[in-house]
């Protein structure tokens, strides 16, 4: 009656194995180590770097716990922070020559103590929270100004193009956010006005008189400015994350704050310079044709010097280019960049999507340039370096590929490079802070004492109060509280102190199944049933409540993940989770228990459950089974 199947005890035995492999890990605590990550979209970082690292901290007499890669940074674990900060001057005497041009940057940083056998399979602590691991917290305020300026420069091209292509001779020119378009003679301005207003549905356009001729001036509409505001913002935030998420920082907060504000949060980062240094990685993305004059030629190998109009700059591998200055697109024209496979060649290729004025300005240049070299070009702190100069085979369109001399990894690496793209409007630093791992600490030493108490009270209710079936009770919801953090960690989520709250939150809520449980087996122990009977009633009539309880605390954890940020959807998140990995503790795991502690006792005569009131009693006694 009361005994489980082998499978079901092998899913328990399953679960109780993988809840304490991937909670160990967060126990061991963090060293502080030094991250080298690259500072240069042309620079790899690679196994060879490992061993450029090991031999500046050998040089140095300093020992390191491992220097490993890891993602797409080397990162050295030390015993203490005054070996870290040894450490990270010798690395950056050994790797940086020039302070000013530096390929790489070496930043202070936090990694697990755990084992590297776990980490071999994949058991990692979970991140910690700004406010519990300490790192830099930046407030910054996007330019929406430079935004609608942007915006407006790019409206006047697609004015100037579509006249021309209309054959309506116009002179366009911005002023400030508006689009002024000079026109001689009224069927002219009939004729731009209806091209216009039916192309540009984001101008309002109003006409005057100007002298012989008419006058249009373009107004961006109120509707039309507040999206393209929205967008900056959206677009800032999408590159900060590219960048950020380039130099493995883990777990990363980037999220608007209000309209033009936008809140970044690096934990474990400890160095507020390099912080700055890393958040102003944002490049500007520009396609331009290769100089391949003879006086190119030659200045390109140093014997000359570089022609007009033209500027030298160096290839990916160190080789020099001599490039126009004319930017032909920039990354605001390139809408995507993927890696793939050259079905005709099997040869790696990165496929490129630009919209549509980009579409018509790569069909009339490369009509116009087939056989020549066209470089795209990344320039980051008014320095440019070539990402790759493929040579146009033929007329190109809005779809187009890059493609010969690159492994698969170098076709991943330029399309991160080009998706990275560029900011959409200035952004300036109004609000620095920095939080020490020692406050970080004492948040954790708080949280995690919480919990316990939280926990030891419980425990001792329930032990009290319904004896065995408490301890059966109690050792189920510490298998739940494994489960829920080996969740978290197999999901790398981000623990916060409002997920500590939560997790405690969840710590009495589990309890309440358990409880519900035991009160019914009670009832049918005092309904006279025998107490085999009992367990397996209590157990089948409390699922239906517990489900019916937990289904609606789900649902409203669900909305807080939905239309809560930050903090509340970390809640929510731990909250959820908390609520499944509750129903399995309470009904199967704690199920589990009793059934091997009483299911095989063939002639049960009382069960360890407390006091057990029945109605038939004499008042003023009770029936205790099993005390």
């Amino acid at each position: 009656m009361n005994r489980y199947p082998w499978w079901k005890y092998a899913i328990i035995l399953v679960a109780l194995v993988v809840g304490a492999l991937y909670t160990a890990p967060n126990f061991f605590g963090e060293s502080p180590a030094v991250q080298v990550s690259s500072a240069k979209p042309t620079v790899k970082v690679d196994q060879a770097l490992v061993g450029r690292v090991q031999e500046a901290l050998k040089s140095a007499g300093v020992n390191a716990d491992f220097v490993a890669l890891e993602g797409t940074s080397v990162r050295a674990r030390f015993a203490d922070t005054d070996t870290q900060l040894k450490a990270r001057d010798a690395i950056a005497k050994a790797l940086i020559a020039d302070p000013n041009d530096a390929p790489y940057i070496v930043a202070l940083n936090l990694v697990s103590r755990s084992p590297k056998w776990m980490a071999s399979v994949n058991a990692l602590p979970m991140y910690l929270g700004l406010d519990l691991r300490g790192g830099v917290h930046f407030l910054m305020q996007v330019d929406m100004k430079a935004a609608l300026t942007k915006r407006a420069e790019a409206l006047s091209g697609d004015a100037r193009t579509l006249l021309r292509d209309r054959s309506i001779r116009a002179a366009v020119t911005r002023d400030g956010n508006n689009v002024d378009v000079r026109v001689r003679d009224r069927a002219a301005a009939d004729a731009a006005r209806n091209e216009l207003t039916d192309n540009l549905p984001d101008l309002a356009w109003v006409e005057s008189a100007d002298g012989d001729g008419f006058r249009l001036v373009g107004t961006l509409k109120p509707e039309a400015g507040r999206r393209i505001q929205d967008q900056a913002v959206k677009q800032n935030i999408t590159t900060l994350h590219n960048r950020v998420n380039e130099l493995g920082v883990a777990e990363p907060v980037i999220q608007q704050q209000g309209i033009d504000r936008v809140v970044v949060q690096l934990p474990g980062v400890q160095d507020t310079a390099k912080a700055k240094d890393i958040i102003g990685r944002t490049a500007t993305l520009e396609m331009r044709l290769v100089d391949d004059s003879a006086e190119a030629g030659a200045a390109a190998v140093g014997s000359g010097p570089v022609p007009f109009g033209a500027e030298r700059y160096v290839e990916r591998g160190g080789a020099p280019l001599i490039l126009k200055r004319q930017v032909i697109l920039t990354g605001d024209n390139l809408t995507d960049a993927q890696a793939g496979i050259d079905s005709q060649n099997q040869e790696p290729k990165v496929d490129l999507t630009v919209d549509a004025k980009g579409a018509r300005i790569m069909r009339d240049v490369s009509r116009e340039n087939v056989g020549k070299r066209m470089a795209i070009l990344l320039i980051e702190k008014g320095k440019g370096e070539v990402i790759t100069a493929p040579v146009i085979r033929s007329e190109l369109g809005a779809r187009f590929q890059i493609s010969g001399s690159m492994t698969t990894q170098e076709a991943n690496d330029t399309a991160l490079l080009l998706r990275a793209g560029s900011l959409a409007a200035p952004m300036e630093i109004i609000e620095e802070r920095t939080i020490g791992p020692s406050l970080g600490a004492e948040n954790i030493d708080k949280g995690f004492k919480s919990v316990t108490y939280g926990f030891a009270a419980i425990a001792v209710f329930m032990c009290a109060y319904y004896l065995l079936f408490g301890v059966f009770s109690t050792v189920a919801l510490a298998f739940n509280l494994a489960l829920l953090v080996a969740l978290l960690s197999m999901l790398q989520a981000t623990l916060t102190l409002p997920g500590i709250a939560a997790i405690a939150l969840t710590l009495g809520m589990a309890i309440d199944a358990n409880v519900l449980i035991n009160e019914r087996v009670r009832e049918e122990l005092r309904s006279g049933i025998a107490p085999q009977l009992a367990i397996q009633t209590g157990y089948e009539r409390a699922w239906g409540t517990i489900l019916d309880s937990n289904i609606t605390t789900l649902i409203a954890g669900l909305a807080l993940f939905a239309f809560g940020s930050g903090p509340v959807k970390g809640f929510a998140v731990v909250h959820c989770l908390g609520i499944l990995t509750s129903m399995f503790s309470a009904v199967v795991f704690s199920r589990g228990l009793v059934n091997l502690w009483y299911g095989r006792q063939k002639k049960l005569k009382s069960v360890s459950i407390g006091q057990v009131w029945k109605p038939n009693a004499t008042p003023g006694t009770a029936v205790t089974p099993e005390a």
